[in-house]
């Protein structure tokens, strides 16, 4: 299979994410790739109606890509517990939606990881902890051509939630060989062996 090629200049990240949008960028700085976010164009977010990480990356990518008139770069990632048969997986931003005071909506990433610890200790001290992040990005063109690669990362859940230097479930979050959690590792570290780093290095061999 024969896969278009990124070149220099700029690229739409396709997310309001700004956890996200600073992960990507690092991993981009040395393509001579100038990475400018959605949000700073003020793009509409559309709607993640897909069912898998792929199809939710891919709308964001092309929604982004047609807007902008632009390449197009989206992430579409989530926790995925074993013992809760793969959830939230598609739904990892969801189990954070909270209604602040005057109807405001936000996330609340510590009502999303006490939701998770919450329903595996329904299932009693000896339940399964393992879980992986998995991470989908999609490539778009504005003329309709897209690209998608797919990484994840093993580990197991923690509690109670330790470290500050992660974003979402980063903090219950130890990968398979390390004490530590993702929220503990410095962001270099995590950036060279993350669910996204994987994609990453799969789009890197492919596309420059």
């Amino acid at each position: 299979m024969t896969h278009r090629k990124l070149t220099p200049g700029k690229l739409i990240i396709a997310s309001h994410n700004q956890g996200k949008v600073r992960e990507i960028r690092a991993l981009l700085e040395s393509f001579g790739i100038e990475p400018i976010s959605a949000s700073d164009l003020n793009l509409p977010e559309p709607e993640e109606t897909g069912t898998t990480f792929g199809e939710n990356a891919l709308l964001k990518a092309k929604a982004s890509a047609e807007a902008g008139n632009c390449v197009a770069l989206a992430d579409d990632s989530g926790l995925c517990v074993a013992a809760l048969d793969g959830r939230p997986g598609v739904y990892t931003a969801d189990w954070a939606e909270r209604q602040w005071f005057e109807g405001e909506k936000g996330r609340d990433w510590y009502m999303a990881m006490g939701k998770v610890e919450g329903k595996l200790s329904e299932l009693g001290p000896d339940v399964d902890r393992s879980a992986y992040f998995a991470a989908t990005l999609a490539l778009a063109w504005p003329d309709g051509h897209s690209e998608v690669f797919e990484g994840r990362v093993n580990g197991s859940l923690v509690w109670p939630p330790r470290g500050t230097l992660g974003f979402g479930y980063d903090p219950v979050f130890s990968p398979i060989g390390f004490e530590e959690t993702f929220a503990e590792l410095d962001p270099e570290q995590k950036h060279a062996m993350s669910h996204r780093a994987d994609a990453f290095k799969k789009l890197v061999a492919a596309c420059f």
